[in-house]
């Protein structure tokens, strides 16, 4: 491959593009973006993020832009190598190594870390490590096999059905359906003392086509890694709803409720060994067949047993956001803030780094046109996050060192986590944004079709889809603690992964997403746009309350009787609301502020105090879903009667805090 020459000049020099001609194309500075930030492996807390975070203040400070390296000491567990073995009778272990390291007769080790590939010289990095689930519990336990399709709380519930008994089994979990975490907790709570989590071939390996390096799917060495908290809030574990300074009052780590069971995730080939062996009972449900040969079966009976010895050392680790501002223009007091993290498994090149260029080149654009006169008209943040892989830490700790003022000033966060990895343009949207991301969308070209804007090439009827935010990234710090509108941009697309692997490097992402960056390319001027627009533009908060009426609507199909007529008239309320914030458009800043922070309920959703937004949350169960009034989903989930009506009275509160906002009766 033939890296632009200006990525060349910048590596060497240790400078990102920021020192680049202008001239050169936007493709060429997110290469250079990309292969400062990709030199080396930079998990949270490592000598490797240090440098990351330097490199990445340094990069601001030559743009012109004012910066803070804002540190953190957060609690990131430091892992030992885990092991995986296949415990069976001599006769059915004929590929066992007798050769491999601690092998010994009927037992089979199963590999942990990716194979190394002579054509990515990356690869060979000493940085690199096995695979592990940050906050794994620590053991070493050895268990029959129960396969548990993708861990999710209805399978467990299934297998409950079944009568199918999980004390003291090891379970086997393919990946998808939810956070890698609720698997973790639901086999937990199930009384399994193990849990293997595998990449099914069928949902990105060779079903879907090629694998690396001949194509990008993920080959049978491919390993997700991941952090395996599921705490009801984000950031340190130690430091809940406060900043993790580095002498903050914390927590006792046992205490807090982080997974007891030792959890390992495993490559394809690795599971396609336990699952090879197993023979017991066949499934019940098809839908759980996986991608392996051969029939999928539910146990793997007495004589098939497979061990996990995880171990790992607490430590509170210290890393760093960087805060580089841009002033703006007006004196209104509105601040836009974009980020993204910068910390990774590995290399990270496409995890989170197809993100991170496209912040790094959005500020560079944006702070040219300021020093021409032409920049944003408020004051605008560009923020690379730390340690977002061990739970969305850093922004956390941002956030709630600065909640006060984000809810004061903040009209609106763009997230790029991941972004660019195709031209697909997608977005989830805070209603009360979703307007302003659809008239910017008419003035960006598509990575699709340049001649035409992404308006019209992904509008359906007329209208942009644009999804709701969930959770798994660091917009839900801002949006669920906050209550500050938020965007999630992204471009997809590409051909292949190599999510939380080894395999996440350069070479990686140019050979299946693009050596010409038209994505990210795409990403930038929509994101320079979008701060443009947010810094004249308020939030339009009667569509959160249309959205609101909607919900109430479908959710009362869903309630008894009395609840149900409540959260009709409740709906009814929010359509009234609407209008009349709809009659004062447009509307100035802090009004516009004042009205979407009536969402916020300091008291938080029940059982989630830290969630404070009562209009929008991550899903209780999956982690990464999202849910619209989240307090009723919640009840009805539950089948809690009493919860729907708390919930419901939240929603009233609502009402009451938006109507004293407006002044209306």
């Amino acid at each position: 491959m033939i890296v632009p020459l200006i990525a060349s000049v910048a590596l060497a020099q240790g400078v990102g593009p920021s020192a680049a001609p202008a001239a050169e194309s936007m493709g060429a500075r997110l290469a250079a973006w990309h292969d400062l930030l990709a030199a080396e492996p930079h998990m949270a807390g490592t000598p490797g993020d240090a440098r990351v975070i330097e490199s990445i203040a340094n990069s601001f400070r030559e743009l012109g832009l004012e910066v803070e390296v804002h540190p953190f000491w957060a609690y990131l567990p430091r892992p030992r190598e885990p092991i995986v073995e296949i415990v069976g009778t001599p006769a059915d272990m004929p590929l066992a190594e007798p050769s491999a390291p601690g092998a010994r007769r009927g037992v089979m080790r199963l590999a942990v870390r990716e194979e190394n590939l002579a054509i990515d010289p990356q690869l060979a990095h000493a940085g690199l490590t096995f695979a592990w689930n940050a906050y794994s519990g620590r053991g070493d336990v050895t268990g029959e096999v129960v396969y548990v399709n993708h861990g999710t709380r209805a399978d467990f519930a299934k297998l409950r059905e079944q009568g199918i008994d999980l004390k003291g089994k090891v379970c086997l979990a393919r990946y998808g359906g939810n956070f890698r975490g609720y698997k973790a907790k639901f086999a937990e709570d199930a009384g399994a003392v193990a849990l293997v989590i595998f990449t099914d071939p069928a949902d990105s390996g060779p079903a879907k086509g090629a694998v690396w390096p001949d194509g990008g799917w993920a080959n049978a060495s491919c390993i997700q890694r991941g952090s395996i908290n599921t705490l009801p809030y984000s950031g340190d574990p130690l430091t809940p709803g406060r900043e993790a300074t580095e002498h903050a009052e914390r927590l006792d780590p046992t205490a807090v409720g982080l997974p007891s069971i030792p959890v390992q995730p495993i490559g394809w080939g690795a599971a396609r060994e336990i699952v090879r062996r197993m023979r017991g009972a066949p499934l019940f449900d098809s839908t759980w067949a996986t991608g392996f040969e051969g029939p999928t079966l539910l146990t793997g009976g007495p004589e098939l047993r497979v061990r996990v010895a995880v171990e790992h050392e607490p430590a509170v680790v210290r890393s760093a956001n960087v805060i580089a501002r841009l002033p703006g223009r007006a004196a209104d007091g509105g601040l836009v803030v974009v980020g993204c993290h910068h910390d990774a498994w590995g290399f990270g090149a496409a995890d989170p780094l197809a993100g991170t260029i496209v912040l790094m080149e959005a500020a560079r654009e944006c702070a040219a046109q300021a020093k021409a006169g032409l920049g944003p008209a408020r004051d605008t943040l560009f923020c690379a996050w730390g340690a977002e892989e061990f739970g969305i830490v850093g922004s956390t700790e941002w956030v709630e060192r600065e909640r006060a003022m984000l809810q004061d000033r903040c009209v609106g966060y763009i997230n790029l986590d991941m972004a660019a990895m195709g031209v697909n343009f997608g977005a989830s949207v805070s209603p009360s944004l979703r307007g302003i991301v659809s008239d910017v969308s008419r003035q960006v070209p598509s990575a699709l079709d340049p001649a035409r804007s992404i308006f019209d090439v992904g509008a359906k009827e007329g209208i942009l889809p644009l999804g709701d935010l969930g959770g798994g990234s660091d917009h839900q710090p801002f949006l669920c603690h906050a209550a500050v509108p938020s965007i999630g941009l992204s471009a997809g697309g590409s051909q292949g992964t190599s999510y939380h692997s080894n395999y996440d490097t350069l070479l990686w992402y140019r050979r299946t997403v693009g050596a010409d960056y038209a994505g990210a390319s795409m990403l930038t001027h929509m994101t320079v746009a979008l701060v443009d627009a947010l810094g004249s533009r308020s939030p339009e908060s009667w569509r959160e309350c249309t959205a609101a009426a909607i919900a109430l609507r479908a959710c009362a199909d869903r309630l008894a009787l009395d609840a149900a007529a409540r959260a009709r008239a409740l709906a009814e309320r929010f359509d009234a609301l609407a209008h009349a914030i709809q009659a004062r458009a447009p509307m100035d800043r802090m009004g516009a502020q004042a009205l979407q922070q009536g969402w916020l309920d300091p008291a938080g959703l029940p059982g989630r105090p830290w969630f404070r937004n009562v209009f929008a949350s991550s899903d209780r169960d999956s982690g990464y879903g999202a849910w619209v009034l989240p307090g009723l989903q919640a009840a009805i989930a539950d089948a809690d009667l009493m919860a729907a009506e708390a919930a419901l009275d939240q929603l009233d509160a609502v009402v009451a805090r938006m109507t004293a906002s407006l002044g209306t009766p």
